[in-house]
């Protein structure tokens, strides 16, 4: 057992013996009335002066912490009490608990205090009581007769996850028709994957004004948080589970696992603001339109996910969960709106960008280094024909022509970015035709004499653009090239890219399959069949 050091003890005993009585103990924080589990809130230990009525030390520890941390409070509570007691040491010590009671009378046999054993501890018992009392009283974030089935409904979203084909302004609208409520217009967040959710907007009215106002108002923080405070919605977000250390580093939370997504619940209203607490009707109400969306989206998913946003309408009928209401089930209408759709791009200027496919490019165009993010990871590698067929099937597949197994593998480049970057790079190749060859052409610095070995994508409408610069006298890449040349000669010159998410998660530099979202499969280029020569790096100058 451990004790004091006799400085310790010889500090200890120069306070003040008084002719007092303390209580001590230690419980879970949480409500008998409560099925939260205890171990989550952790365990309060107190010290109380039962003569004089007063709290002289307390603390809020770890469940799974030891005996050591009720000594560790007794010594605050002695030496640097709460106000308004002072400084001092006990004559008598009560514990209604006999392990809690042996190990003191071992760790302050020098100190001159008798510990004893007690059933009851009236003031810590009544202490308690009111904590318990508090913690019945606060309102808890989901009605505990939905919480459970709402969290399911949560993570079933989260894996049927619509933002991969449903943008922000491609709106859902779910008629109920229950609870005072008519129409619920649904927005998914998480394209872009910076936050993942759906906002249940009550009127189209608040969705258009919050859309104007942010378009208004998009470089004023102070005027963004009064726009967002002025929706009328529901909401479902999902966050990590665990805070970020770095929160400046980029994450994407589809790069999570299932275990460390946390879903929450809300309420946004002009007049109420922002609240993370949902009462029964609103928890009825969120739950029979996430319910009915995700039957929509498993309905419909294929003719979601089609480039053109279509004309869709589905009724089901949703079984309530057992409570007071009278009703068993509700008949909901799931529709897209194309039209609101084509409206609120027409307000944000998507338009704009259409024009920029009618340019007239010529066949080939300066050198481009705008495709590949500059923190991406990048391997010269190859994927086992068995890897290579799971991929074909499990991705976004461009095949190139009929690749015969011969070697260990196809020749593949990968590239590993964060999710959002990922789907950028994806669709910049397919829109641009997608990829006609992949080439390593000679390059130099004129200015350094550097010589170095390019890695070029060229697109089907002749664009080139360099995603990595290795050193010619770069051992690890010469012996890289060496393998690429001679697998790429085994497969008749077929070779691949592949896109990956994960660079800030878990496989950063090691992306599994999961992580793969692309393949295209395409020819390797020769420099002498590329016909460009060697580029040579020049300065950039900008004349006014």
């Amino acid at each position: 057992m451990t004790s004091f050091n006799r400085s310790t003890s010889r500090r200890l005993k120069k306070l003040t013996q008084i002719p007092s009585v303390w209580e001590g103990d230690r419980r879970p924080l949480s409500s008998p009335n409560q099925h939260s589990d205890s171990e989550e809130k952790g365990e309060c230990i107190l010290w109380v002066d039962y003569s004089q009525g007063v709290v002289r030390g307390m603390d809020v520890v770890a469940s799974d912490i030891g005996p050591e941390a009720i000594v560790r409070t007794l010594m605050r509570a002695m030496e640097h009490p709460h106000s308004p007691a002072r400084p001092a040491r006990p004559q008598r010590i009560v514990v209604k608990d006999r392990e809690i009671q042996f190990y003191l009378r071992g760790v302050l046999q020098d100190l001159d205090i008798a510990i004893d054993y007690a059933p009851e501890l009236p003031l810590i018992d009544e202490l308690f009581r009111g904590f318990a009392d508090i913690l019945d009283s606060q309102t808890p974030d989901l009605p505990p007769q939905y919480a459970q089935i709402l969290q399911e409904k949560a993570f079933a979203i989260w894996q049927a996850a619509p933002w991969e084909f449903l943008e922000e302004q491609q709106i859902l609208s779910i008629e109920i028709n229950k609870w005072d409520v008519g129409t619920l217009y649904a927005s998914v967040m998480g394209m872009l994957g910076m936050e993942y959710g759906i906002l249940f907007y009550r009127s189209e009215e608040s969705l258009k004004q919050f859309r104007t106002a942010v378009l208004q108002d998009e470089d004023s923080t102070e005027h963004l948080e009064e726009a967002f405070l002025k929706q009328d919605c529901l909401f479902l977000t999902f966050e990590s589970a665990e805070e970020d250390e770095d929160e400046d580093e980029e994450s994407d939370l589809a790069d999570l696992p299932l275990s460390e997504i946390d879903p929450t619940f809300g309420n946004i209203h002009p007049l109420e603001g922002l609240r993370s607490v949902l009462y029964d009707e609103e928890a009825l109400v969120i739950l029979v339109a996430i319910e009915s969306l995700i039957r929509f989206i498993r309905d419909r998913r294929r003719d979601l996910q089609e480039d053109i946003f279509p004309t869709l309408s589905r009724r089901y009928r949703i079984s309530l969960p057992q409570s007071e209401e009278s009703t068993k089930s509700v008949a909901v209408t799931v529709s897209t709106m194309p039209q609101l759709a084509a409206e609120l791009e027409e307000m944000a200027g998507f338009d704009d960008d259409k024009e920029i496919d009618n340019l007239d490019f010529a066949n080939f165009q300066s050198l481009q280094d705008d495709l590949i993010p500059e923190d991406s990871f990048l391997s010269l590698g190859v994927v086992s024909w068995e890897i290579l067929d799971r991929l074909r099937k499990g991705v976004a597949y461009h095949k190139a022509g009929e690749i015969k197994e011969v070697g260990d593998g196809l020749p593949v480049i990968l590239i590993q970015t964060s999710r959002p970057k990922a789907k950028t790079v994806i669709e910049r190749i397919e829109a641009a035709g997608g990829l006609k060859a992949i080439c390593f052409n000679p390059g130099a610095d004129p200015f350094d004499g550097d010589r170095y070995d390019l890695g070029l994508l060229q697109t089907q409408n002749d664009e080139l653009f360099l995603f990595g610069e290795f050193l010619d006298e770069d051992p690890v890449h010469v012996e890289a090239r060496k393998k690429w040349n001679q697998r790429c000669k085994n497969t008749k010159g077929y070779c691949g890219l592949i896109i990956a998410k994960g660079l800030t998660g878990a496989s950063r530099g090691n992306p599994q399959l999961r992580d793969m979202m692309a393949l295209f499969e395409t020819r390797s280029l020769s420099p002498k069949d590329l016909g460009i020569g060697t580029l040579k790096l020049m300065p950039q100058l900008n004349l006014e």
